[in-house]
Order: C-alpha cells, then sequence, then structure tokens
C-alpha cells in the first residue's frame, strides 16, 4: 500500500484534495492506522481517482460524481461521455478563436480610423451576371456568423460544378439578402460563380441572374474577408459624404480567391447605392 502522499504523487492529485475525497466518501483510503491516522491507498484505487478525474473535467458535482461510480459506469460508457465533452470543448475552442479573431479585427479598425481613406472608392454601374450558387442563411451578418455559413459553401458548389461538367466563366460573388420578416436579423448567404450555362436541376445548383445595377459604391479590399469590414466602412464613410444611400443587396466579388492563403486573396465590394 501507499501513504497518502506517495499515492497524491501516483495519481497527479494533492494530498489535500484526497483528504476532501476521504470526508465525503467519495474515495476512501484502503486503511487508516489507528494509533496515527495515515491513510493509506492501494494501487488498484487509482482506477476510481482517474475517473474521480475525467468526471470532473466533464463539469460534473463531486455528489454526481459519487452517484455515477458508485452505479458503476463501465469503461466503454465513461470513453462515450470523454469524447462528448471533447466534442464541446472543441467547438467552443473554435468558437472563442473565431470571437478573438473579430476582436482583434475590430480593435485593427478602431486603430485605423483616423487614416481609413475613401479616395479609392469607385461609383460605377455593374453589369447582369449569371451564377450557379448554394445558399444558406446566417443568424445574423456579424462576421461569426457569416464565416461558418459561407465558407462550405464553395467547396461544395465547385464539387457540385465539376460533377455536373460545368466549368466557371468569371470570378465568384457573394451575395446577400434579409431572411424572413422585413427588420429580423438573420441573413440568406448566397455563395455562387460566374456561369455561361442555362439552369439544370441534375446539376445540384440554383443558376440566377443577378440584375445590372445603375450605380454601386465599390472598394477593393486586400487580404481575409474577416477584416473586410474596415473596406466596408471605408465604403459607408463614401456614400455619406457623398450625398447617396445603399439601395440593394451587397456583393463580393472575388478577383483573386485564395482558400489556402486568405491573406493574399483580392476582393471587389460592391453596394449598390442612389442618390440621397
Amino acid at each position: 500500500m501507499f501513504s497518502i502522499g506517495d499515492f497524491a504523487r501516483l495519481g497527479r492529485v494533492s494530498v489535500r484534495m484526497l483528504r476532501h475525497y476521504d470526508s465525503i466518501g467519495l474515495l476512501r483510503p484502503a486503511a487508516v492506522d489507528p494509533h496515527s491516522g495515515y491513510r493509506y491507498y492501494t494501487a488498484e484505487q487509482l482506477r476510481r481517482l482517474n475517473r474521480v478525474i475525467a468526471l470532473k473535467e466533464l463539469g460534473l458535482t463531486l455528489a454526481q460524481v459519487q452517484a455515477i461510480l458508485d452505479d458503476a459506469v463501465d469503461v466503454a460508457e465513461l470513453r462515450g461521455m470523454l469524447r462528448l465533452r471533447r466534442s464541446q470543448l472543441e467547438a467552443q475552442l473554435a468558437a472563442d478563436s473565431a470571437r478573438l479573431a473579430g476582436i482583434e479585427a475590430r480593435l485593427r479598425m478602431i486603430e485605423t480610423e483616423g487614416r481609413m481613406t475613401t479616395q479609392d472608392v469607385v461609383l460605377k454601374p455593374i453589369a447582369p451576371v449569371r451564377l450557379a450558387e448554394l445558399s444558406a442563411t446566417a443568424p445574423s451578418y456579424q462576421t461569426e456568423d457569416i464565416g461558418p455559413v459561407i465558407q462550405p459553401l464553395y467547396p461544395e458548389l465547385f464539387r457540385r460544378l465539376e460533377a455536373a461538367g460545368i466549368r466557371p466563366s468569371g470570378p465568384g460573388i457573394a451575395w446577400y439578402a434579409p431572411a424572413g420578416e422585413p427588420g429580423g436579423e438573420a441573413v440568406v448567404v448566397h455563395a455562387g460563380v460566374t456561369v455561361d450555362v442555362d439552369p439544370d436541376p441534375a446539376a445540384g445548383v440554383a443558376v440566377v441572374d443577378l440584375p445590372a445595377v445603375p450605380a454601386a459604391a465599390t472598394v477593393i479590399h486586400h487580404g481575409p474577408m474577416d477584416e473586410a469590414e474596415q473596406s466596408m466602412q471605408v465604403l459607408a464613410r463614401w456614400i455619406e459624404e457623398n450625398g447617396y444611400r445603399a439601395d440593394g443587396f451587397a456583393r463580393e466579388v472575388y478577383l483573386d480567391y485564395c482558400p489556402e492563403a486568405p491573406e493574399k486573396g483580392v476582393t471587389e465590394l460592391q453596394l449598390p447605392v442612389r442618390h440621397g
């Protein structure tokens, strides 16, 4: 048997923790010296200790842990619970990473507010264009909501086009429209690419015609799309300073689409406008 200190080192826990587990009946020592009161544990008890620690990591209370262990949860059940918790933590980590990226992008915008220029904005008409596209709904226009929705659409779009033998005839174009009732936050994300084909249900993609736009404020954005808010705010300033109003759905024209290196991407942002 092992002293409480040795057992704590073997189990990678604190002596204080083992004493607490003993006091609540969660992990009793195998023996207690009646004269000194020293606690002693066996190597077999490491199995229960491992399960206690694992279940705590799932977010369970010690009372819940004890109830589960007393019901003799088998290894397969415990493994399943741990895998579920791992998936939850991975999802949370991904969400936190996306949120952190959004904060950093917003900080960069704040830092450059005094240096943002509208000189690169171009007012021009936009010709009609035919797109093959897939669409999905995002909860809002926030970057952290749009990104996870649009990112898987393009690989699936190109996969379906290749299977149907359809070759793009121009750049990818994404556009956005409100979903549901007016004033709601949800947005329909359309991920498209320019094509020169007639609609074909067998292709598994929608073929739509975006109409001509008499006037659009446009600007070239360099870099990843999760930093496009800065360029959109340049457009907003230009529109306001020149007496225009937004008049339609924003479009993103991917002039140089670099999924493997987003920082090298070149995108034209287009916003239809009309005089105030």
